[in-house]
């Protein structure tokens, strides 16, 4: 037993000799290993999306409604612009806004699916804090814009409904190039202000996302450093304003639409006076019920798990569904589509 005893140790005494070699080299390469994760950390600041990579089995199912949501907004907003542009009697100003409102939900859509359907193919997605930053500032960018633009739509629809007799005069060519221009920068403006104020604070790692785009209220979850909640407070009041205040312009405006459809006698009047707001009704609702959602609700409160699937809908459904929206029950543009089709048919005819 004894010889068995002093064998043992005497193996134990070598192999830890053995160790104590190789422990200097073995030091040099983790110090080595950690040296070169810091630098790259330090060099390239990296956000991962998560996207819907906790949901594997709606994956496919996301991949074909958001493929098809965007191939139709594409399509849709792209003829709508070539009708009113093509057709003399689209030349109004209802129809001027609504090319930009498609011009703007074309961009919307495509600053957040490229990279959602990437990530909705494979792994989590990672993009440098550019990349991060810059989809932020296009996504809010357009999405401000359609705010003030969707106001000055209303605006539009009160004119025509209450001043139908002046409309011609109060909506000239000059105006309606002033408000348009209004509504892009406007949100060029809110987008440049909120996203300098958030690329000039420190972000805590894990640099995590549970979103399949960089949007303000999750990227805000990650903020640190001193004075964040006077950061806070300030793009919180640049959010309200940007919705707010087109909130109840609308609101205001359709209030004066009621009082005009209630006072007029002729159920004509009427049902044209609805036909004409009840469109462009339906996509404020759409979109302001899921913004407001989004982006007025405070920080520490905001669901990313929830937060995603609502702006899944207001940033790749919403924009789907305006084209729909806006000409299915739209005579105007319909007799403009036939005629279209038309002449593409007489052309091919003719060759």
């Amino acid at each position: 037993m004894q010889v068995l005893i002093c064998l043992i140790t005497s193996i134990t005494q070598q192999e830890g000799h053995k160790h104590r070699k190789q422990s200097p080299l073995s030091t040099r390469l983790d110090i080595s290993s950690h040296n070169i994760m810091v630098n790259h950390s330090a060099t390239e600041e990296r956000f991962l999306l998560l996207g819907f990579s906790d949901w594997p089995s709606l994956q496919p199912v996301l991949f074909a409604l958001v493929l098809f949501c965007y191939l139709l907004t594409l399509t849709g907003n792209s003829v709508l612009v070539l009708l009113a542009v093509r057709d003399p009697s689209l030349h109004r100003p209802m129809y001027y806004f609504l090319c930009h409102l498609a011009l703007v939900d074309a961009g919307f859509t495509t600053s957040v699916v490229p990279p959602l359907l990437v990530n909705l193919c494979g792994p989590a997605l990672w993009l440098p804090r550019g990349g991060c930053m810059a989809q932020l500032y296009a996504s809010l960018a357009l999405g401000s814009a359609e705010c003030v633009l969707l106001a000055v739509m209303a605006l539009d629809r009160a004119a025509a409904v209450c001043r139908p007799l002046r409309y011609t005069g109060l909506a000239s060519p000059h105006l309606c190039r002033a408000l348009a221009g209004t509504a892009w920068l406007g949100g060029l403006t809110n987008s440049a202000a909120q996203t300098a104020l958030l690329a000039a604070r420190p972000l805590c790692a894990p640099h995590q996302l549970d979103h399949f785009i960089c949007e303000l209220p999750a990227l805000l979850k990650l903020a640190c450093g001193g004075g964040r909640n006077t950061i806070e407070r300030q793009m919180f009041a640049a959010r309200v304003v940007i919705l707010l205040v087109p909130t109840i312009v609308i609101l205001a405006s359709y209030g004066a639409v009621g009082r005009a459809v209630w006072d007029m006698r002729s159920s004509g009047g009427r049902r044209k006076a609805v036909g004409t707001c009840g469109s462009h009704l339906t996509a404020v609702c759409l979109f302001y019920g899921s913004a407001i959602y989004t982006y007025l609700q405070p920080t520490h409160s905001y669901n990313q798990g929830r937060g995603k699937f609502v702006s899944l809908f207001y940033t790749v459904v919403t924009p789907a569904l305006n084209p729909l929206i806006y000409t299915l029950r739209n005579k105007e543009v319909k007799r403009a589509a036939r005629k279209l089709l038309g002449s593409l048919w007489r052309g091919q005819v003719g060759q």
